[in-house]
């Protein structure tokens, strides 16, 4: 690695130059990172460099190949050989090796502890680790994880991203979203308040995330500054997609990633898409009331999907900015609008606009109205004080009806799919990536950043997305094998994580007992039994 030397106040200073990810020119760059200092004429490095050194001179010792055993140990394996066996199946291995080669068997080692022992902080690494077989092989404390977690860095990671993207389907639609983790540091540059979705009251962090409609994988993430709305990530999103190299970017997003911006660039960037858009849309409104008779008849039900639904197809009013010119180009692009109503999508939205209805006029009546809710109070109300009577309000039932005759309507965008029932199909299938960011928080313990620098939660953030990545894996392999039926998928890390691996000095390692119910526990994931 390059290293420079720089003398201020007759003290001669260390640097060494790593290559590092400019997010926003899309480039690597060389960052100077401080390393220690020549004193006597000896070089003598500050802790956390000696620490790195450590750490790779220990790893390439455990790469010259395993030791034999110098006294009796036992260790659970079932679970760990497991994930061993998916992360071989997903190229997970294999991509970490090439990208940190100093440090992928222990990114192994914690992520597979992130997803064996959900309720665990990291800093119990050790105690788990005394008990089970794992990558590394040994302990990773604290102040070493600390450490480790530093070295992960922006290029690195990127590189990571993008072998793994490219063993992906090219045909499968990438679902986005994002999701707020609360934070309670003050270093963090982007933790800032914003609309926090899990309504802690702290500030928070967002973080995106696309996940693949046919591996069941996630595919990529980025950090974002908590006071971002979803409808402003996707040009960055889109730069950070681009250096995946992804032939044909397909994506689909809810209707909170919907703006006029927004579809500009999916069709600048020729994304196929399925976006979902609010029915208060004028374009939308239209195509409803040409069509509203038409989702009471027999002909536009579908049995299979539960709905009335019916398409059009309309021009878009394309807009790009040239970049270089500012010369505003427009033309028309093809779109296909999918109107979808159910009714009992329309009875439960009644229900809850007349819930609402009530809330705001027990607030009108005790002269209360909370701020956030006065504005809607205000356009279901005309609401006025009088001396004698004191506050009296009547119901707008112009504006009441309007918004009673959308109730049960919501609407798909696409340009690429013209079938409403394929589109709704694939728009379904998102849940993927909530149960994702359910994953992530609850188990992977994601509800809180738990660092206090950015490297450090760069680096977190990194090992918990390998993580989701086999946890994923694992999920998807019990749905396709019809297990969720009778077991959670922590019954089945319980019910392997028995077995054994003995090993005795002088003699082969060898392993326990496996009964016929873990052999089909294995086979139903699609890996071999320890043997």
């Amino acid at each position: 690695m390059p290293q420079g030397r720089q003398l201020i106040n007759g003290r001669e200073y260390i640097y060494d130059y790593v290559s590092v990810w400019n997010k926003d020119k899309q480039r690597s760059e060389q960052k100077r990172r401080y390393i220690g200092r020549i004193i006597d004429n000896r070089f003598v490095p500050n802790s956390r460099y000696q620490l790195q050194q450590e750490l790779a001179r220990e790893q390439a010792e455990g790469n010259r190949g395993s030791r034999p055993a110098t006294y009796c140990k036992r260790l659970f394996v079932g679970s760990t050989h497991l994930l061993d066996e998916i992360s071989e199946k997903a190229g997970v291995k294999q991509d970490l090796k090439e990208c940190f080669p100093q440090q992928y068997k222990e990114i192994l080692s914690l992520s597979y502890y992130l997803v064996l022992e959900p309720d665990s902080p990291l800093y119990r690494f050790g105690r788990w680790e005394q008990t089970h077989e794992h990558p590394c092989g040994r302990d990773i404390p604290s102040q070493r994880s600390s450490e480790l977690l530093l070295t992960i860095t922006e290029d690195r990671k990127m590189d990571f991203l993008k072998r793994q993207a490219k063993r992906r389907s090219e045909t499968e639609y990438l679902f986005y979203d994002s999701t707020s983790i609360s934070s309670y540091s003050e270093q963090l540059k982007q933790v800032k308040y914003g609309k926090n979705k899990d309504g802690d009251k702290l500030a928070q962090i967002n973080l995106a995330l696309l996940f693949g409609q046919k591996s069941a994988l996630p595919a990529y993430y980025r950090k974002l500054p908590g006071n971002i709305t979803d409808v402003m990530t996707l040009e960055n999103l889109l730069a950070g997609v681009d250096y995946l190299d992804i032939e044909k970017i397909m994506l689909v997003m809810d209707r909170g990633n919907y703006s006029e911006a927004n579809l500009n660039r999916l069709f600048k960037k020729h994304c196929k898409f399925v976006v979902g858009a609010k029915i208060s849309l004028k374009f939308i409104q239209e195509q409803i009331e040409v069509s509203r008779a038409d989702f009471d008849r027999r002909e536009h039900y579908n049995a299979d999907t539960g709905l009335f639904l019916k398409t059009d197809t309309i021009e878009w009013a394309y807009e790009e900015v040239k970049s270089r010119s500012g010369e505003v180009v427009k033309g028309k692009r093809r779109l296909y609008v999918h109107i979808y109503y159910n009714d009992q999508h329309a009875t439960d939205d009644r229900a809850c606009f007349n819930r609402r209805l009530d809330a705001m006029e027990n607030d009108i009546r005790k002269g209360g109205m909370k701020p956030e809710r006065e504005k809607e109070c205000r356009k279901y109300y005309d609401i006025r004080e009088t001396q004698i009577r004191g506050i009296v309000f009547k119901p707008r039932q112009d504006e009441i009806d309007r918004a009673r005759k959308n109730f049960g309507f919501f609407a798909l965008l696409s340009n690429s799919i013209n079938d409403p029932i394929e589109a709704i199909q694939i728009y379904r299938a998102r849940d993927m990536i909530e149960k994702a960011f359910g994953n992530l928080k609850d188990r992977l313990n994601m509800r809180r950043t738990s660092v206090s620098s950015e490297e450090a939660l760069e680096g977190k953030l990194f090992i918990q997305f390998v993580a989701l990545i086999l946890l994923s894996y694992v999920k998807h392999a019990m749905e396709d094998a019809g297990l969720y039926k009778n077991k959670t998928m922590q019954e089945v890390f319980d019910d392997l994580d028995v077995i054994e691996k003995y090993q005795i000095p002088g003699c082969q390692a060898y392993y326990g007992e496996i009964t016929e119910k873990q052999h089909a526990l294995y086979a139903a994931l699609g890996v071999s039994p320890p043997a």
